[in-house]
């Protein structure tokens, strides 16, 4: 079993995929800021790479510290002290790094519902609230499909921070809208990564409970 790296381990769906990846007894890595608290990654027994996804030869000094073949998940988002968003510069230097390093497995980025080919679905309420950090996350989309990485791109509705249901499903009707549990995200995640038939596919990921479409939801068949 690949290692696996993580990116935004530090709480919500990273720090519940760390957790279930952990149980299975595979090796977990997440890169955190210097600043963020590791206690109950290091509690699982996660290796704790220090750096900013901001900043490209932090990145590179993690990886260097990894050896052989490794899957990575990145979920990173938020703003830097200075402004620069994660959603698109710290995922694209997450992406571009790995992408180079020559030992990359699996690459799962998870980012948002609206990306992509679901923008022209979005609410006029969605895009004031949202509209900037889901178009940034649209651009790390676009860059890793631009790569020979072995990709797949989970778009989650809103996220809560409830127990896992184990009701999530994936879809590729770009019109769908819904909720969906952080845990039931990362439960998603973790069959993703061990799917090959996800390999460069993007999907919505949605509560079959909670969710709404005008037209019909196929779901995707997970292994």
């Amino acid at each position: 079993m690949r290692p696996l790296l993580i990116f935004g381990a530090s709480r919500g769906v990273g720090l519940e995929l760390a957790r279930l990846e952990r149980a299975t007894g595979r090796p977990v890595a997440a890169m955190l800021r210097p600043q963020s608290d590791a206690g109950h990654l290091q509690q699982i027994g996660v290796e704790i790479l220090r750096g900013d996804a901001l900043s490209r030869p932090d990145i590179e000094q993690a990886l260097a510290q990894l050896s052989g073949p490794f899957d990575t998940v990145s979920t990173l988002s938020g703003r830097g002290e200075d402004g620069r968003l994660a959603d698109d510069e710290g995922n694209i230097n997450v992406i571009e790094t790995v992408a180079a390093s020559g030992s990359a497995g699996r690459f799962v980025l998870i980012t948002s519902m609206g990306c992509g080919d679901m923008a022209p679905y979005r609410s006029e309420r969605a895009i004031a609230a949202f509209g900037a950090v889901v178009d940034a996350k649209t651009l790390a989309e676009d860059r890793l499909r631009k790569t020979g990485l072995d990709w797949t791109i989970l778009r989650p509705g809103g996220l809560l921070s409830e127990p896992a249901t184990g009701n999530g499903l994936l879809t590729q009707n770009p019109q769908v809208h819904g909720f969906i549990h952080r845990a039931d995200v990362a439960l998603l995640a973790s069959r993703v990564l061990r799917d090959p038939a996800t390999s460069r596919h993007a999907f919505a990921a949605v509560d079959r409970n909670r969710m709404s479409c005008d037209t019909p939801v196929e779901p995707f068949s997970l292994a």
